[in-house]
């Protein structure tokens, strides 16, 4: 007996002393592989938007908490909502761990509605984390004469939107439920295009931007009053917005209730970080640690606030649930808003 117990003990020893050395071994790899690369951080819409901006400011960070410490290089490729650059980087691009996308919060809305035009699965792609979950809202320009939203029901009001995102879907889901008269005006390359087009009178409102991209990059519009805050997308209120409605609150009944709740959903994703499929297990966590490591970092903290941007940061891995739990919404919930929100945008020419 004295003999096994020396030999149960000596295997025991053994057993601890490999798993010592194996997770060591394990960050060796992921060091060795991302010492001296550049990981693409691949923007689904152009320049000075809330993603680009979000992005951007994430590249200036991730890096240094990521082991082997990667240059990260932000490249926007717009175009069709962001499906252009979620296309490339699901089918295309490399799947080791050296392209990172972000994204539409809305694409898994998309998906459980069933939207043929959308040729990939997102809830495939493998995400990283999002730096920020707040409401979206829906504003119009001060001088356009549109204040709350029983404005909208009275006029054709031109609004603008990159395609098929939350910019046109909010507008045609409160056409098709509360009456509004929205005219939706697609194909713009990004947010920053349309309030330039608000500013220049092209169009009245812009049917979707985040509170806190409106406090981040127009603080002066919110000062001095030249953006006037029609409704709030989200599933509680924003703090700082009491008095402006929400939209699933504004449900004539538990069917529509539903369908809102469904497209309020998609602001948990936030401004998404993904990975393709594909790439290996390890690099995909390690890319989450590092995440979860910069959100806490006082260094991020205090750029992000020097310029702006609130953090409310989500793991990578409950955005996984949150995605999956958008793609399994009840098909009846599902294809009533695809009927709502699912047809050909109204259009004058941008393209």
């Amino acid at each position: 007996m004295p003999a096994m117990l020396r030999l149960f003990a000596a295997t025991s020893l053994s057993m601890v002393g490999a798993l010592a050395v194996s997770a060591p071994a394990r960050a060796d790899a992921i060091e060795d592989f991302y010492r001296g690369k550049q990981i693409d951080l691949i923007i689904g819409y152009s320049s000075g938007g809330t993603y680009d901006l979000y992005a951007r400011l994430v590249g200036r960070f991730l890096g240094d908490h990521i082991p082997g410490k990667p240059r990260i290089v932000p490249r926007n490729m717009p175009g069709a909502g962001s499906r252009l650059a979620a296309g490339w980087i699901y089918n295309i691009g490399p799947k080791d761990g050296t392209v990172m996308g972000t994204g539409d919060q809305s694409l898994a809305v998309e998906q459980a509605m069933g939207d043929k035009a959308l040729t990939i699965d997102v809830s495939r792609f493998q995400y990283i984390g999002n730096p920020a979950a707040d409401n979206n809202t829906t504003g119009a320009w001060h001088t356009s004469g549109i204040k709350t939203l029983e404005d909208a029901k009275r006029q054709e009001v031109p609004t603008g939107a990159t395609g098929g995102s939350t910019s046109s879907q909010y507008p045609k889901a409160m056409n098709a439920l509360l009456g509004t008269k929205f005219k939706i005006i697609t194909g713009y390359p990004g947010g920053n295009e349309i309030n330039l087009a608000l500013e220049k009178g092209e169009v009245a409102v812009r049917g979707s931007n985040a509170w806190g991209s409106w406090k981040a990059t127009r603080p002066d519009w919110l000062r001095d009053k030249k953006i006037n805050i029609l409704v709030q997308i989200g599933l509680t209120k924003e703090p700082d917005l009491p008095d402006v409605p929400l939209l699933i609150d504004l449900a004539k009944n538990e069917e529509d209730r539903a369908v809102l709740m469904l497209l309020s959903a998609s602001v948990t994703i936030g401004r998404p970080l993904y990975v393709a499929p594909g790439v290996p297990a390890e690099r995909v966590q390690a890319l989450r640690d590092a995440f979860n490591r910069m959100a806490k970092d006082p260094v991020f903290l205090a750029a992000a606030t020097r310029e702006g941007f609130e953090i409310n940061a989500v793991s990578g891995e409950e955005m996984q649930k949150i995605v999956n739990q958008i793609i399994a919404t009840p098909k009846p919930i599902a294809d009533r808003l695809s009927q709502i929100i699912g047809g050909v945008e109204q259009n004058t020419g941008h393209k």
